[in-house]
């Protein structure tokens, strides 16, 4: 199944072109980084991977941006990124006296 991933920057998500699916997003620390909070994909969409291309559509994104990324939703954190550990280096490691 093809997946098309839209960036709708105006309401800081990914998200599929029926809408239906979507991860959201928020920019910290002047635009460097993207904190994660969410993804959504409607039970009648589970199980087709949707998460995981929006999580990829975010850190292609963040990568290609030179944006570290705060894996705040507990299915990128937990899931995701465990799956997909190439990702691990693009999320933030706030130093001692970052202030985030």
């Amino acid at each position: 199944m093809a997946t098309n991933i839209v960036w709708n920057s105006r309401q800081n998500k990914f998200e599929t072109e029926d809408k239906e699916a979507y991860l959201v997003y928020e920019l910290r620390n002047g635009g460097k980084v993207i904190d994660i909070l969410h993804t959504f994909v409607p039970p009648s969409k589970r199980g087709l991977g949707l998460a995981s291309h929006l999580c990829v559509s975010a850190f292609d994104h963040a990568q290609s941006h030179s944006l570290s990324v705060i894996p705040s939703c507990s299915y990128v954190s937990d899931t995701f990124l465990p799956r997909n550990p190439s990702w691990n280096h693009l999320v933030y490691k706030a130093d001692a006296k970052s202030n985030m």
